[in-house]
């Protein structure tokens, strides 16, 4: 090609990553690279060679050096005539470390450009790791001045002007964007759409896939023309390699249509990322598979619908661990939907362990009355059994807690607390129902298990119990979930005082004011939890980092 150019091939590579695997990630970036001889310029998404978010990984000294090693190997290999190369990774420059893309061109490193504006809310502590760039010049290469803004160089608005002001042609944003509820179409119509309408450039976000322990990535890669038109949407939760053609005109460069991807809405998007997040969880940690408590109950159930969905039924083993407050109806349902999801089920009753304690315990409990100390007994019995199969023969242990249980502190610690992952960790009770009844009638794009249905009706209908106690119900402690989520999303995703609780949906007062109290708490628990992924933008663990010991309340 020559500066008169007035055509390019750009392949977008919406792919995973693997933390620390910088073989892995060169391996699979050459693997591309082989796939589209024809290209001008392969995209990667932001840091794919070391793996997002490395966390504080990035600060092992090796892990930098090795890194620069293997983009000077990758750059060398752009010396056979075929397509360039952009490549996020990081450079250290004495003590300071960079957030970088790196274009990889003739065999050599041609540019690279430091990301400038780091992000430190939710799930990003850039700032505590990375020094922030100077504001980016554009790239020259092959005749045409590119504006390589790094992720949150585009979402925010200047550096893509700035980029703009020096002539910038064309903007591309590679991505480590993790999925949120309702991110997808944010990220379009709101964000990328502002900065083409504030630089008339064309830009391609590129974004990755895939789980990384608490967060998911959905992809959603997308290409805006100058004018504002979609000229291509990648599919969400799968890799792709999209190839773009784009031709110069009087007007700049326009971007031919491809294929407009429909992405996933709600609940199904929710369920793929717990799909999604889960398989690489387990697979990347190497677990053969996972074993849970199947109660009977709508969370346990959906668990394993997940687990199945995700792994395979064959890799997903199931428990009863009934007690002598367990119904014969939970018997039949957790009989039922295990039979439904084809897995693995056995039974193994808790009633000698529980009598067991009451032995054990019987002097020092004397004259005391019995509480709930003895259903949290019940739960930690389980925990101990489920915990003796894991170990025994490798399979993970997967916990089944919701969020508004979590919120308020419904789950005993070391009990149903205890395993590796939680897929409902940020998942409220009422979205729980929706996933159940959505699955129900749907089998997933990404399921390794396609049946449909999975869950008994008799599970999603009956009054949600924990079964520690005769005639349990789970409104006998706490408010109808309908209202109880209401609540806890004002308290938790808006960060509400009561009163303003009690002003938009018109509940007592005393009642918020003893919900905010259960969740403040709650939070010595919540930070002993397992991971789970994160839905919405108020998880908790990574985007909600509250004081355990503090006095402060609203009600």
């Amino acid at each position: 090609m020559t500066d008169a150019v007035q055509t390019l091939t750009i392949v977008m590579a919406q792919m995973t990553q693997a933390v620390g695997d910088l073989a892995a990630n060169a391996d699979a970036m050459r693997s591309v690279r082989a796939r589209h001889p024809g290209a001008d310029l392969i995209l990667y998404p932001e840091f794919q060679l070391i793996g997002y978010p490395p966390e504080d990984l990035v600060l092992k000294p090796a892990l930098a050096e090795r890194a620069a090693t293997m983009l000077a190997e990758l750059a060398l290999e752009t010396g056979d005539g075929g397509p360039a190369m952009l490549v996020g990774s990081v450079e250290r420059d004495g003590a300071d470390l960079y957030n970088i893309v790196a274009l990889l061109d003739g065999g050599t490193i041609v540019a690279t450009r430091r990301k400038h504006e780091l992000p430190n809310y939710g799930t990003f502590d850039e700032k505590r790791i990375f020094v922030p760039g100077p504001l980016p010049d554009v790239v020259e290469w092959r005749g045409i001045k590119l504006g390589l803004p790094i992720c949150e160089d585009g979402w925010l608005p200047k550096v893509c002007q700035h980029l703009a002001g020096q002539g910038a042609e064309l903007l591309i944003s590679v991505n480590g964007s993790p999925y949120e509820i309702d991110k997808d179409e944010r990220r379009l119509t709101q964000v990328f759409a502002s900065r083409v309408a504030e630089t008339g450039l064309p830009v391609i976000f590129l974004n990755r896939i895939g789980g990384q322990d608490e967060i998911v990535f959905d992809g959603c890669s997308f290409v805006l023309n100058g004018d504002g038109s979609t000229a291509h949407r990648l599919a969400d939760w799968e890799p792709e390699e999209r190839v773009t053609r784009w031709t110069k005109g009087a007007s700049g460069w326009v971007c031919d249509t491809g294929a407009i991807a429909e992405w996933e809405a709600h609940p199904a998007d929710i369920y793929s990322a717990m799909i999604l997040s889960l398989r690489d969880y387990v697979e990347r940690n190497r677990f053969p598979g996972v074993v849970l408590g199947l109660s009977g109950g709508i969370d346990s159930a959906i668990c394993a619908a997940i687990a199945a969905d995700a792994l395979g039924p064959d890799k997903v083993w199931c428990v009863m661990l009934p007690s002598r407050f367990t119904s014969q109806a939970s018997l039949d349902d957790a009989a039922g939907c295990a039979a439904m999801i084809g897995c693995r089920l056995d039974t193994i009753p808790i009633a000698a362990a529980v009598e067991a304690f009451d032995t054990m315990l019987a002097g020092s409990f004397a004259d005391v009355e019995v509480d709930i100390t003895e259903e949290n007994v019940q739960s930690r019995i389980r925990g101990v059994t489920l915990m003796a199969l894991s170990n025994k023969f490798g399979p993970m242990l997967l916990t089944t807690g919701n969020k508004s249980e979590m919120s308020v502190g419904y789950a005993t610690i070391y009990g149903d607390m205890a395993g590796g992952y939680n897929p409902l960790k940020d998942a409220y009770k009422m979205t729980v129902f929706a996933l159940a009844k959505w699955r129900n009638a749907n089998v997933p794009r990404l399921s390794r298990n396609p049946v449909a249905p999975v869950i008994p009706e008799t599970i999603i209908t009956k009054p949600p119990s924990a079964e520690l106690r005769p005639d349990q119900k789970d409104e006998d402690s706490l408010p109808p979930y309908p209202d109880l989520d209401r609540m806890l999303h004002m308290l938790v995703e808006e960060e509400a005082s009561t009163d303003e609780v009690v002003a938009r949906y018109g509940f007592e007062r005393e009642t918020v004011a003893r919900i905010e109290r259960l969740l403040m708490l709650a939070e010595y628990k919540r930070r002993q939890a397992p991971p789970g992924v994160k839905l919405s933008t108020r998880n908790f663990g990574r985007d909600r980092r509250y004081p355990i010991t503090h006095g402060f309340r609203t009600g």
